[in-house]
């Protein structure tokens, strides 16, 4: 439950950080570090949910081996 949690946090900072871009107030400097940061929480975000798909498309056998349904 708590990598949900983080997940969702960091979709709310991602979310920030795209309002304050669109805004327009503010610095170049701030701008440029907020951009970064914003790249690199969504690369985890990404990440994080194709580990989660990878996750959903096994199936359990019926003598408890996991299949991948791909």
């Amino acid at each position: 439950m708590s990598k949900q949690k983080k997940f969702e946090e960091n979709l709310a900072d991602l979310e920030q950080i795209v309002q304050q871009l669109e805004s327009g107030d503010i610095a170049l400097e701030d701008a440029i570090a907020a951009f970064q940061k914003g790249m690199a929480l969504s690369k985890e975000l990404q990440e994080t949910l194709n580990q989660a798909e990878k996750t959903l498309v096994k199936v359990m056998q019926a003598d408890g081996t996991e299949t991948d349904m791909e």
